[in-house]
């Protein structure tokens, strides 16, 4: 089953999982494809770029088809039903993502980080370890979700290193020391939206959960993905030496 990757930034599609994966940046070239992934990358370049090609009604179509879509970062951008903090201008959206994404939430570049989230509905479903190594590189996060969107992990960080905007007037000595769970990743139907990339790690449990979605929205199709075992070479690995890949 082909996969294609969304390439209007240069990324490039590639066969980790054994699938053959095609990179898309013309409309047409979707009609060869089961499925899409939209990686990272500067949202607001590249809804020109999709615009410029004229790509917005095919991604659109695409996904009321209820075709399997997974964003990651700039990508769950790209699928939002809503956005805040967009450039001057705005951009446009493919939506389809009952949810509301801020852009840069965690802040600049230089506050990327790596933390290890807690994922029980992708640990149930792909086995494991119950956590993720999530990569956040001036990460988004989702704010808001619609009543049948499914929220697969949180990141808790203090109310006190909230962004500015979403902290409370006076925060007192109790909100100081309260916790807040930021969504990073959900489900809704055929879309998968991630804030942080997964593809940077060795772990491939969310690209795995990911093709099965496609045989769980077309089960008996005989494109139906072969489930992906632990035995798969890279399944769980770490690199040996586990550094942060971004450092301020």
């Amino acid at each position: 089953m082909a996969v294609g990757v969304l390439a209007l930034q240069g990324q490039r599609a590639h066969s980790r999982l054994g699938v053959v994966g095609v990179e898309v940046r013309k409309p047409e070239q979707l009609d060869s494809v089961a499925s899409l992934i939209i990686p990272g990358g500067e949202s607001t370049t590249m809804a020109k770029l999709a615009e410029y090609h004229n790509l917005f009604p095919a991604l659109r179509e695409f996904v009321k088809l209820g075709k399997p879509v997974w964003g990651t970062c700039a990508g769950l951008i790209f699928l939002a039903n809503k956005a805040y903090g967009k450039k001057e201008g705005g951009q446009e959206l493919v939506g389809g993502l009952d949810c509301t994404v801020q852009r840069n939430f965690f802040g600049s570049r230089l506050q990327s980080f790596e933390t290890e989230l807690l994922v029980p509905d992708l640990a149930s479903k792909e086995g494991g370890p119950e956590t993720f190594r999530g990569v956040f590189i001036r990460a988004p996060a989702v704010l808001e979700v619609g009543p049948d969107v499914e929220v697969l992990a949180d990141y808790p960080i203090p109310a006190n290193k909230l962004p500015d905007q979403y902290r409370g007037p006076e925060p007192d000595e109790e909100s100081s020391t309260a916790t807040v769970k930021v969504i990073v990743a959900v489900r809704h139907k055929n879309l998968l939206g991630t804030a942080f990339h997964p593809e940077l790690t060795a772990d491939i449990r969310w690209h795995s959960y990911f093709l099965k979605m496609a045989s769980e929205l077309d089960e008996g199709s005989s494109n139906a993905v072969t489930a992906i075992s632990a035995t798969h070479p890279g399944f769980f690995q770490r690199p040996k030496i586990d550094l942060p890949i971004y450092l301020p």
